[in-house]
C-alpha cells in the first residue's frame, strides 16, 4: 500500500497570481523604457550635428552631487519598504521623507543647471541640436522624477496621518519600483550626455 501512495504524484500547487499593482507598474516600465531609448538614440545620433555653439563640452558639467543625491534615493526607499514590512512605520517615515528630500535635491540641481544654461550660457530649446535634445532628454527625466515625487510626498503625507501600514506594503513596492526606474534611467542619461556626450 505504502509503495502504492509512492506513486501516486502530489497533486501540484496552486499558482497564485503576481500582485497586479507590480503588473501594471512593470508595464507602465517597459512603456516608458521605450520612450527614453527613443530620446536617448535622437541624442546620441545628434551628437557633433549642430552648426552653431555651444557645444557640450563648453557648458555642460557633471552634477556628480545631485546625481548622487538620486541613486542614493534608492537605497532609502529600499529601506523603507523593508521597515514598513516589519511595521517600523517610524523608520519607515523617516526614510521615505529622505527619499522625498534627496529627490527633491536633484530636481533643485536640474532647475539650477537649466537656469545657468539658459541665463549664462545663452543655450534654449532652440538655440541648436544640442540644446534641443538635451533639454528634451533631461526634461523628460525630471518630468519623471516630478511625478514621482509627488507620488513620494502623497504617502508621506498619509503615513504622517497614520494611514500606511504594513498591510500596504505591496502598494509602497509598487512605487518602490517606479523610483528605481527613475533612478535607472537617470545613470542612463548621464552617461549619455556628461559622459559619452561631451
Amino acid at each position: 500500500m505504502s509503495e502504492l501512495a509512492a506513486a501516486v504524484p502530489s497533486p501540484p500547487q496552486s499558482w497564485t497570481l503576481p500582485h497586479r499593482g507590480k503588473v501594471g507598474m512593470a508595464g507602465l516600465i517597459i512603456g516608458e523604457s521605450s520612450i527614453f531609448t527613443i530620446f536617448v538614440v535622437a541624442y546620441i545620433y545628434y551628437i557633433g550635428k549642430s552648426l552653431s555653439g555651444p557645444t557640450p563640452r563648453e557648458v555642460l558639467e557633471p552634477p556628480i552631487f545631485f546625481t548622487v543625491c538620486l541613486l542614493s534615493s534608492s537605497v532609502t526607499i529600499h529601506f523603507a519598504e523593508k521597515f514598513l514590512e516589519a511595521g517600523n512605520r517610524g523608520a519607515f517615515l523617516f526614510a521615505w521623507f529622505l527619499t522625498a528630500l534627496l529627490g527633491g535635491l536633484f530636481l533643485y540641481g536640474t532647475g539650477h543647471e537649466w537656469h545657468h544654461l539658459i541665463y549664462d550660457k545663452g543655450l534654449t530649446i532652440s538655440t541648436n541640436l544640442f540644446g534641443t535634445t538635451y533639454y528634451s532628454l533631461v526634461g523628460l527625466h525630471a518630468f519623471h522624477v516630478t511625478a514621482g515625487l509627488i507620488m513620494l510626498v502623497i504617502v508621506l503625507l498619509f503615513g504622517l496621518a497614520g494611514r500606511v501600514g504594513p498591510e500596504h506594503s505591496l502598494r509602497v513596492q509598487v512605487l518602490s519600483m517606479y523610483w528605481h526606474f527613475v533612478d535607472a534611467v537617470w545613470v542612463v542619461v548621464f552617461t549619455v550626455i556628461y559622459i559619452l556626450g561631451r
